[in-house]
């Protein structure tokens, strides 16, 4: 994906390629213009193209020309305002990052902008737009510069979208944990995050426009500095460019372009990964859009095609009363999914992936002791669980209702609090089995079934069972889950195997997979019975309310299943581990070996999802604080990930039914509280 030079003798002459970007540009401005004409004809209205040209000469009717001026038109304006920002704010942010997959959404710029929105939301203060706007702008330049300063600019595209993905599940989890606590302030926060172009009048779309110009004039004036970086960091500074301070001010400016389109028309996704992407061919045939000063205006342009032409693909495919509720930002970030995928199998990332752990030898009396406590603190943790919660139990309670002896209000609780400590138990001990198993197969500390798209593929089987079939069985939705994962898993690791499960499009295959299922959810909540759209809402959250024992029978049996075939096949997982070569020269099948393992992790991320919903990051911390207590060898490994994923899944769900009971926070969003800093953390230490 890098711009490679062209030889003299193949180069065309100046001329001709002004000619030729000049000609690009122009067929680029028709299309966008035909684009919009054809967005002012689309509408819930019986409103068409006379019509339309009536209004816009004063001779509509009333009606027709409320529908022309007031809706139709601020609709068409702010899809081309929102996509020329996004797309310019891409093209700057990969331009002094040096890395073609930087955009507001992998800097986690729209996630910041997202939780700052839902804190002050919150509040239930009142605010205008433009104070709105520069709440947005704080949080996104917040996240941004997270990602930035741990990524490391021009470090390579795998650790930017491990840091951009990993803090905007953080981010995430703490806005949603907000939309569950505060339902009534933070109404429409939910919608609003899926991108909207829809407007009433230009009065947002005026209050706007400045904050996208000044933004534009401040990059034209930076595109020197920014031209000079792509030269390298020592020949910037040999021209006299401040590296540091044209890099600030750049994610600075960019920062406050998504800002204006996020308080616009909220989160459009992966127009600012796309535009620039589709810019850089041309960057290669035509020298003048090598240069900022062409280049972003060109980007600008193209994001405004983007974004335009998926509310014209919306709402030629969908009828016009669905079209309303199905946000422009869902249909964008479906294509930008697509286009990362695409974009995964041809990036190379020169930095390589996090660096696998150092070897540690630990004894047996090590070993037995972790073990011995990690069983202590289980039974205690279990314990705690099923004595706290919003209705506090003694021990002698717990006693009579075994007896059959309890009264009928503790009788209740036990109930329907024992298998919600069986479930998150369950859930943990699988989870966290699926990532030792990953992390072997592919020799990357950094994979996790969260991180490479397998939990939102079976967090997308399980939604569209819960939504449209509202009384489907616990083996149903554990079904429809593994059918998620199943298809999710063929994607990620279809694609990922050419070349080696340690090439870095595992993890970009498993974001873009990630992102797409994450749209297609978000699209049947939004359509779907507002009920079930609670209920998806709750269990997303990785809630195990209202969890009976029937429920977490499937993953009882698979995790049985699982320990069994991972201890028998402990050895080979030792093997698999090391590298290419060793298990071949010992005989061993890899192919099909690391099949085995791959479709075993898969199962157990499904049923456990179907279980206890979406929890994060179980996977990726306990194989890694198992491999830092015991060694690597995966006899020790796999118990003690196993009881460490038990304890914290556990831990997270009666933290998140008692700190602010009686309300409640899904087990799901106090893991990725947890686990977002240590997945942080693990980033900066590989960079070490």
């Amino acid at each position: 994906m890098a711009v490679t030079a062209t030889t003299p003798a193949t180069r065309p002459p100046a001329t001709t390629s002004r000619t030729g970007a000049a000609a690009v540009t122009a067929a680029l401005v028709l299309l966008v213009a035909a684009l919009a004409v054809v967005d002012i004809t689309q509408g819930t209205a019986a409103v068409g193209a006379p019509e339309v040209w009536k209004a816009l000469t004063g001779r509509a009717e009333t009606g027709d020309a409320s529908v022309v001026i007031a809706s139709r038109l601020p609709r068409m304006t702010a899809g081309l305002f929102v996509g020329a920002v996004l797309g310019m704010a891409g093209a700057v942010l990969q331009a002094v990052s040096r890395n073609v997959l930087a955009s507001p959404d992998t800097l986690a710029v729209n996630a910041g902008s997202y939780v700052a929105l839902a804190l002050a939301a919150a509040t239930g203060v009142s605010l205008p737009l433009f104070a709105t706007s520069g709440i947005a702008f704080v949080g996104g330049l917040a996240a941004a510069a997270v990602v930035l300063g741990l990524s490391g600019l021009g470090a390579g595209t795998v650790r930017l979208v491990l840091a951009g993905s990993a803090l905007t599940l953080g981010l995430t989890a703490v806005t949603e944990g907000l939309l569950l606590l505060f339902p009534q302030e933070t109404e429409g926060i939910y919608k609003w995050n899926q991108g909207s172009i829809g407007q009433n009048g230009f009065d947002a779309v005026l209050q706007m426009a400045p904050i996208g110009l000044v933004g534009l004039l401040g990059l034209i004036l930076l595109a020197r500095r920014v031209d000079a970086l792509a030269l390298g960091d020592d020949a910037a500074r040999g021209v006299g460019v401040p590296v540091r301070s044209t890099r600030v001010t750049a994610v600075v400016l960019a920062a406050l372009l998504s800002t204006a389109a996020v308080s616009l028309a909220g989160p459009i996704g992966f127009v600012g990964l796309c535009a620039p992407a589709l810019v850089r061919p041309l960057a290669r045939r035509f020298r003048a859009f090598t240069r900022s000063r062409a280049r972003l205006p060109f980007a600008g342009l193209t994001g405004a095609a983007l974004v335009l032409g998926s509310d014209v693909l919306l709402r030629a495919v969908v009828s016009p009363d669905a079209a309303v509720g199905v946000p422009t930002g869902v249909v964008t970030s479906l294509v930008g999914a697509v286009f990362l995928i695409v974009m995964a199998a041809r990036v190379k990332d020169t930095a390589g992936a996090a660096p696998a752990d150092r070897l540690r030898i630990r004894s047996r009396a090590v070993f037995l002791t972790t073990t011995a406590v990690l069983v202590v603190l289980l039974v205690a943790v279990s314990i705690a669980a099923i004595l706290l919660g919003d209705s506090k139990l003694l021990l002698g309670d717990v006693v009579n209702w075994a007896q059959g002896r309890a009264g009928q209000t503790v009788s209740f609780v036990l109930d329907t609090r024992l298998p919600r400590v069986v479930a998150a138990l369950l859930a943990g001990a699988a989870l966290a089995l699926a990532g030792t198993l990953i992390q072997a197969v592919t020799r990357n500390p950094l994979a996790e079934p969260g991180i490479l798209g397998v939990t939102n593929g079976a967090a997308l089987g399980a939604v569209i069972l819960v939504t449209t079939v509202p009384l489907a069985g616990s083996w149903s939705i554990a079904a429809g889950a593994f059918a998620g994962a199943a298809v999710s898993s063929v994607l990620v690791f279809g694609l990922a195997a050419r070349g080696g499960f340690q090439q870095n499009r595992l993890v970009l295959v498993g974001f873009g997979v990630a992102t797409g299922a994450s749209a297609v959810i978000s699209l049947l909540i939004i359509l779907t019975d507002p009920f079930n759209a609670t209920k998806a809402l709750t269990w997303l959250s990785g809630s195990t309310y209202g969890r009976s024992l029937s429920d977490a029978m499937p993953l009882l049996a698979v995790l049985a299943v699982g320990l069994a075939v991972a201890v028998a096949r402990r050895t080979e997982l030792d093997l698999v581990s090391l590298d290419e070569d060793t298990p071949r020269l010992l005989g061993l099948n890899l192919g099909r070996g690391r099949l085995g393992f791959l479709l075993l992790s898969v199962l157990l991320s499904s049923t456990a999802v179907a279980a206890a919903g979406t929890i994060g990051f179980v996977g990726l911390v306990a194989p890694h604080a198992a491999r830092a207590l015991v060694g690597r060898q995966h006899v020790r490994v796999i118990p003690v990930a196993v009881l460490l994923g038990a304890i914290l899944v556990c831990t997270a769900d009666v933290a998140g039914r008692t700190v602010i009971a009686p309300a409640q926070l899904g087990a799901g969003l106090m893991t990725a509280v947890i686990g977002t800093p240590y997945f942080l953390y693990l980033l900066v230490r590989s960079r070490r």
